[in-house]
């Protein structure tokens, strides 16, 4: 559904000089620097799959996203959705790809959503039929029928983004690229636009890539991810063994039965202390050890309970982008 080999994409930019001087030059002679957004860059994303891109501020995730969808053209490398290629923009293409970014809307403000979707309904030429079969679905699955005839600038921020998906997805698109689907949400808002973008999923198996920094989003949506850092792709593999291999340490939590005097210095010799209570201790221990100090913990205290926690897995995400510890490849 989606290939990519070897992507790459260079803007250059004008950089300004520093002083008076620096500026007066710039008026007449502008310095221009490369800046590689994304080096090649290759994957492959299958049908029904929901795929995870994620980065820091300027990775290159949105870059990506907008040469697949056809918005920009990419400096070097080749890159196939549904088998065309997408800075050609067929009309062939467009009529099966679908873009939905969190920051920019789509819709008309002052129309309702129901006369937005007749105009779109009109530019993908969709029969009468399929059209009131889809929008009737759609509309019932993220709960909008009762907005579907009020102004878009007076709907809220999350039912205008709903809005904005049932207007993406009307053609019944085989590529979705979500590129932050759920910025400035509120909580239940977010909750409802994954449970419907699961569900679409399930009902319809298009091949689809999430950009988001909410970890919620990418946890709950995807099973694999990519991990771009600095425009390069650093990692692409499932979120399970993202934690599996790169995780550095866990936590051992014993929940004590009364009577019980832990020290700080008694636990200082298993790990690092993060809690030292009458009644509950926790320690930080590399994952290797994790056996040892929960058995040294049981021999030492009359524990009522014991926990193991793994790191998060944004933890382990976050220092990969930033380059912390050991590179992914």
């Amino acid at each position: 559904m989606i290939e990519v080999d070897q992507l790459s994409k260079t803007f250059w930019i004008h950089r300004k000089e520093p002083g008076l001087w620096g500026s007066l030059r710039s008026l007449v002679v502008r310095r221009k620097v490369a800046k590689e957004a994304v080096r090649e860059v290759s994957f492959r994303i299958g049908e029904g799959e929901i795929v995870g891109l994620v980065g820091a501020n300027g990775a290159g995730k949105t870059t990506v996203v907008k040469m697949l969808a056809g918005v920009i053209h990419p400096t070097s490398g080749e890159a196939r959705v549904l088998g065309c290629v997408p800075w050609q923009r067929d009309n062939t293409l467009r009529r099966q790809i679908a873009l939905i970014m969190g920051q920019k809307a789509q819709l008309w403000w002052d129309l309702p959503a129901a006369d937005c979707f007749l105009l779109l309904r009109e530019i993908y030429q969709i029969p009468e039929a399929d059209y009131r079969r889809r929008l009737d679905y759609l509309a019932g699955l993220l709960e909008v029928r009762d907005e579907l005839t009020t102004q878009i600038r007076r709907l809220s921020l999350g039912e205008r983004m709903k809005m904005e998906l049932i207007a993406a997805l009307l053609h019944a698109p085989r590529t979705v690229f979500l590129d932050e689907p759920t910025i400035g949400l509120d909580l239940s808002a977010q909750r409802a636009i994954r449970e419907f973008i699961l569900d679409y999923r399930r009902e319809h198996r298009p091949a689809m890539i999430v950009t988001s920094h909410y970890m919620e989003d990418i946890e709950r949506l995807c099973e694999r991810i990519l991990i771009l850092r600095r425009g390069q792709l650093v990692y692409d593999g499932s979120l399970t063994s993202v934690v599996e291999r790169f995780a550095r340490h866990k936590v051992v939590t014993a929940h004590l039965r009364p009577d019980c005097e832990p020290t700080s210095e008694d636990l200082q010799a298993l790990g690092r202390v993060l809690r030292c209570e009458a009644s509950l201790v926790s320690v930080e221990v590399p994952r290797e050890r994790v056996t040892e100090v929960a058995s040294a913990l049981l021999e030492r205290y009359d524990v009522a309970d014991l926990a193991i926690e793994g790191e998060p897995v944004g933890s382990v995400i976050e220092r990969i982008q930033k380059d912390r510890g050991e590179n992914p490849r």
